[in-house]
């Protein structure tokens, strides 16, 4: 590929045992390029010397010109690890704004995990002595908070600012968030500077390392959000990428396999990670931490204990459960990647209370779900969980044996135990989220999903298919995530001018990110019950966006992907309105928004599609919303609002006046020509 005009996109997931370094054509989005390095958690560099090594050997072996490289990133579980590990550093909180500041931001000491305690030190940010108190108490990391600093930050950064002058790693309040609630700010703060030095160490190697590769594009972290930030921003509010190694399966799920709606079930060889996507959306809880809050925002991810590589356990001569313990952790081979003589010298051994084997050179070898999935001929063919199936077969017999089990008995067992497992977490998201259990599709992802997945779909009564690529699903939706970021406010009956700055600040904050800012798209959401008010923008970076030469669906695949979607005979699905980027199609009870790829972009239903131009917006509007408001015993409910532009979507959801909708359409549309043709769908609700 020396030479090459073409833009790559290389995506980088750091696991537990493996980290994986992807390439992806930033035109078609296809995978060109992927190797797999150990994780490097013992080294002098941390994690960062296994993502250098692996982007060191995908560009040798393909033979990759640095200047080719649009866009590059990784996910990480360093953030996640350090706080569950205790491996922080020591934090000190300076306070603003006097005693009873201190008195209503200061929390108690929490266990971050079992005999790991939380304890930061407190000092009085208004001394004028205070950095040198820090210094004296041994501080590492500093964290600055102060009452309505989110307003106000000016403080909380001049304090912020002298101690990183000093060499101090430090952060603020005003910083990780933009929510009020100082104890619960000071809080997020407060572990974000646990966190911050070991971050700044690897995140600098990292950029280094891309440098001196000269690759032109800057290096991105993941989100926790499942978007991705620059490395400025993470030397800022690292604590945002907790959680980004389940996040990055999400966004391949969303990005390379295009998955609208289904639980995503990422299965690992010790844990599955499980999520409800929904209308082409992850679903987002705010994060916990020692068992309390903070105000992070993160990916609804249920992990289960249950994976391709699980050991399955016997009780009383029966196999009673799978997991939570893994073949490669425990030190077994997995049955089915073992050759065949080695299982024919091997004898059952169940003495450590697992289905396992011992083999006559001393190995010990697992009957793991993924064997006992080849043994039942569940495993598609090509999955990445294909194995021998002799020598799967053969272990079972011999271990069936002793169990009074044949083979088949003993492989069905092994998955019926696994599927248990499995079947309470998505009782619980079908029920979290109210899903139609009929029309549920299970989507698996990871290298172990072809050893789960089918199995338990066909017990359980679901639809399910496997992704493309799933074994390297995680650094592929690192590869094509976007730019993120979020601003959240508290403010009562929000004016049109307070969701237009709201809107910009947000747009601000993913510019300052890394993302173009003329392809940056937002998302308003306002929570009246909560006076709450959300702005989501998001976008590709500069590089990327000049990268992209998408190949184009003609409208017979745009149909084709509507009606799969819409679960209508193609002929059904009808086109009901377009952008010069956009088609909409519908079906009696949904809507399909397609672009030009042929992706499904958005699944509304009770859509009401208003095709109209730029200048002619504020009268659809209001016809939209006269003939779609609904009125109660207890008021109206404006119906939420969606405008597509050429290629972009904007989305104006819980708005409870007219004008506040009118103004945010202006401000989206600010700087196109009248005779542009946009669509506005528009979704009813309740009073």
């Amino acid at each position: 590929m020396t030479g090459s005009p073409a833009r790559l996109r290389i995506g980088i997931d750091v696991g537990g045992t493996f980290t994986d370094v992807v390439a992806v054509d930033a035109a078609t989005r296809t995978m060109v390029a992927s190797v797999k390095v150990p994780t490097t958690h013992d080294h002098a560099d941390g994690v960062a010397a296994g993502i250098v090594a692996g982007l060191e050997r995908l560009l040798g072996e393909n033979a990759i010109d640095p200047a080719s490289i649009a866009f590059i990133a990784h996910s990480t579980t360093q953030a996640t690890n350090a706080l569950l590990e205790g491996d922080v550093a020591k934090v000190g909180v300076a306070t603003l704004g006097g005693s009873v500041a201190r008195t209503f931001a200061r929390f108690a000491p929490f266990a971050l995990a079992e005999g790991i305690r939380f304890a930061p030190e407190w000092f009085d940010g208004r001394d004028p002595g205070v950095l040198d108190a820090l210094r004296a108490a041994g501080i590492e990391s500093l964290a600055v908070s102060e009452p309505f600093a989110v307003d106000r930050p000016q403080r909380e950064a001049a304090l912020v600012a002298s101690a990183r002058a000093t060499g101090l790693a430090a952060t603020s309040g005003a910083e990780v968030s933009t929510q009020y609630g100082l104890r619960a700010r000071t809080r997020t703060a407060a572990l974000n500077a646990a966190i911050l030095p070991r971050m700044l160490r690897t995140s600098r190697v990292t950029a280094r390392a891309v440098a001196d590769a000269r690759i032109p594009a800057p290096l991105m972290i993941m989100r926790s959000d499942g978007g991705v930030m620059d490395v400025a921003e993470v030397e800022r509010r690292p604590i945002l990428t907790m959680l980004s190694g389940p996040a990055a399966g999400i966004a391949g799920a969303l990005f390379h396999e295009n998955v609208t709606d289904g639980i995503f079930i990422e299965v690992g060889g010790t844990s599955a990670d499980c999520s409800v996507i929904r209308r082409g959306q992850p679903q987002m809880r705010p994060a916990r931490i020692g068992g309390h809050r903070t105000l992070l925002r993160t990916l609804d991810v249920r992990t289960i204990a249950v994976a391709g590589g699980s050991l399955a356990r016997v009780t009383n001569g029966r196999i009673a459960d799978v997991g939570p313990r893994s073949a490669h952790i425990a030190g077994y081979r997995y049955a089915a990647f073992t050759d065949v003589s080695a299982i024919d010298g091997a004898r059952a051994d169940l003495s450590a209370g697992f289905v396992a084997l011992l083999g006559s050179d001393g190995e010990r070898i697992a009957i793991t779900p993924t064997c006992a999935a080849n043994v039942l001929g569940v495993v598609p063919d090509g999955a990445f969980a294909a194995g021998n199936v002799a020598s799967a077969r053969l272990a079972c017999e011999r271990v069936g044996a002793v169990l009074g089990l044949d083979a088949a008995s003993l492989a069905r067992a092994v998955l019926e135990r696994a599927t248990e497992r499995l079947r309470a977490t998505l009782d619980q998201l079908i029920a979290d989220y109210g899903l139609d259990r009929t029309t549920v599709v299970l989507v698996g992802g990871g290298g172990g999903a072809a050893a789960i997945v089918p199995f338990a779909a066909s017990r359980l009564g679901f639809a399910y298919r496997i992704a493309r690529d799933a074994q390297v699903i995680s650094p592929l939706g690192v590869a094509l995530a976007l730019v993120r970021d979020v601003v959240e406010r508290m403010i009562v009956d929000p004016s049109p001018g307070d969701l237009a700055r709201i809107r910009r600040e947000a747009i601000d904050a993913a510019v300052a990110s890394g993302a173009a800012p003329e392809r940056v798209e937002v998302v308003i959401e306002v929570d009246t019950a909560r006076n709450r008010v959300r702005a989501t923008a998001s976008g590709a970076t500069a590089l990327v966006e000049g990268a992209q030469q998408l190949a184009v669906a003609d409208e017979s695949a745009q149909r084709a992907a509507a009606a799969t979607h819409l679960r209508v005979r193609a002929e059904d699905a009808r086109v009901v309105a377009r952008t010069s980027a956009l088609v909409v199609f519908a079906s009696a009870r949904e809507s399909a928004v397609i672009d030009a790829r042929g992706v499904v972009r958005l699944i509304l239903p009770g859509a009401v599609a208003y095709a109209t131009l730029a200048g002619g917006v504020d009268r659809s509007l209001a016809m939209a919303i006269d003939e779609h408001t609904a009125f109660g015993d207890v008021g109206r409910s404006l119906p939420d609002v969606f405008l597509l532009r050429a290629g972009r979507i904007a989305e104006f959801t819980g708005l409870a006046e007219a004008v506040q909708i009118a103004g945010l359409l202006r401000e989206e549309l600010a700087g196109s020509d009248e005779d542009e043709s946009i669509v506005l769908l528009v979704v009813p609700k309740r009073a």
